[in-house]
């Protein structure tokens, strides 16, 4: 037997039968002096005892002895992924917080996200298809209940799907699409002309008849644009209804009309206003149009029928009379 592990059973012992002495004997609590059971036992003797108990207890001292000795351990390669994975994940978590509001999540945190699913997928890929990496990626996705790498990688994966990131970005992800790029653009000139022409309104009498008027042309420009991307969204997903546009131009369109229509009260004139008015108009006087000409055509026909009856009876009763003379 190796004589580390039998010395420390064999301390384990007197630790054990001292505990029992003192039990047996109503000494005072665990801690407070040596037993008087033990006359002979110093107590300095007794806290080194102590003292070796709470080692054994801890994992320190003779503590790694009693481990056993087939307890899974992650390579160096293994735990260097693992750290790069909690990296990127931080860094990720981090930026979708301060992101939150006003949303820029997109915008702001692409690069991150690729990030993760770049190291998410060094993981899960066994490299060289060797024992070691396959190890590696049982030990970190499968080799527990919680899966917390894999639970991770689901959020984040969930959280860029629900935001339609993707309709954001180009088509392989690196950057923002040029038309999120323009529309960004257009939404931050709009922004600077609120709040330039704010300022000239906050005087008093308090009104903002200077942003609605100034600020017509950059509003309707936004609102157009975004009409547009709407529709091409639409057609690119046909066999998708619903889709939305990603959640930092939908966010900022909302938060514009917001501005515009109940903040300052302002309203865009359409120009098909008038056509639409005038059909209006026409489509409720069809039914009028219709009953009059009606009612006209048929008095029209009651004097035709008419008319020859009143003339036969005339002419019978004339007859009558010259019969008569």
């Amino acid at each position: 037997m190796d004589p580390k592990p039998a010395a420390a059973l064999r301390l384990l012992l007197l630790l054990l039968l001292l505990l029992g002495s003192r039990l047996a004997a109503g000494a005072l609590p665990f801690g407070s002096g040596p037993p008087r059971v033990f006359p002979d036992l110093s107590e300095q003797r007794w806290l080194q005892v102590e003292d070796l108990s709470l080692s054994l207890l801890r994992g320190g001292g003779l503590g790694p002895l009693w481990l056993p000795s087939d307890l899974p351990e992650l390579d160096p390669e293994c735990r260097e992924l693992l750290l790069d994975f909690a990296n990127s994940s931080a860094e990720l978590t981090g930026c979708l917080v301060r992101s939150a509001r006003p949303v820029r999540l997109c915008q702001t945190c692409y690069p991150l996200f690729q990030q993760v699913v770049s190291k998410m997928d060094n993981i899960s890929r066994a490299v060289g298809n060797t024992s070691e990496s396959q190890s590696c990626a049982r030990s970190l996705l499968m080799a527990d209940r919680m899966q917390v790498v894999l639970i991770l990688s689901e959020f984040f994966n969930t959280t860029w799907q629900e935001a339609n990131c993707a309709n954001c970005l180009t088509n392989n992800s690196d950057e923002l699409s040029n038309s999120t790029v323009h529309f960004l653009s257009l939404f931050n000139s709009t922004l600077t002309c609120f709040e330039h022409n704010l300022q000239v309104s906050l005087l008093p009498p308090k009104n903002y008849s200077e942003v609605c008027k100034n600020c017509q042309a950059a509003y309707k420009t936004l609102s157009d644009l975004y009409s547009e991307m709407q529709k091409a969204n639409e057609r690119e997903h046909k066999a998708e209804p619903g889709t939305h546009l990603c959640i930092d131009v939908e966010d900022a369109m909302n938060i514009t009309r917001k501005l515009w229509s109940r903040t300052f009260n302002c309203s865009v004139p359409r120009s098909d206003t008038v056509p639409v008015i005038a059909v209006s108009v026409f489509i409720l006087f069809l039914p009028v149009v219709f009953y009059l000409s009606s009612f006209l055509h048929s008095e029209q026909k009651k004097r035709k029928l008419i008319l020859p009856k009143r003339l036969k009876s005339s002419t019978s009763f004339a007859n009558i009379q010259e019969n008569s003379n």
